[in-house]
């Protein structure tokens, strides 16, 4: 059995914008790894290890802009360890509960990994909502 393709990123760090379908009250965010036993290496060092959740508040009712010009003002819905002792697919509530609304995005920063100097790599993302 083969784990298949990841998303890999240079280095320990990096982040990607997921649009989503339609807007969602955002609830909570899985990210998926492959595990040791399935790992070509034997080894998992490539996991994301410290993650943070961003929504843009530009575009959503009232159009906020932050200070300083035309970048867009971000709210952290939650940061988290994915722990590479547990199981490959793990689900981590978002705190939404500030922001009763619907988004079409999430910006997922990756801050670490767990020791792979050259590349980061994630198998897959879902966004949960209503």
């Amino acid at each position: 059995v083969s784990p298949g393709n990841c998303w890999a990123f240079k280095g320990h760090q990096g982040q990607v914008v997921i649009r989503l379908p339609a807007r969602v009250h955002l609830t909570a965010i899985t990210v998926q790894h492959i595990t040791k036993n399935a790992s070509p290496s034997g080894t998992i060092n490539s996991a994301p290890k410290d993650i943070a959740v961003f929504v843009s508040l530009l575009g959503t009712s009232g159009g906020a802009l932050a200070r300083g010009g035309d970048r867009e003002e971000e709210t952290l819905l939650g940061m988290f360890s994915y722990n590479v002792e547990k199981g490959p697919m793990q689900t981590f509530p978002l705190k939404n509960m500030l922001l009763p609304r619907a988004f079409s995005q999430v910006k997922l920063i990756v801050k670490s990994n767990w020791g792979n100097p050259w590349y980061t790599c994630i198998y897959g993302v879902k966004v949960h909502g209503k």
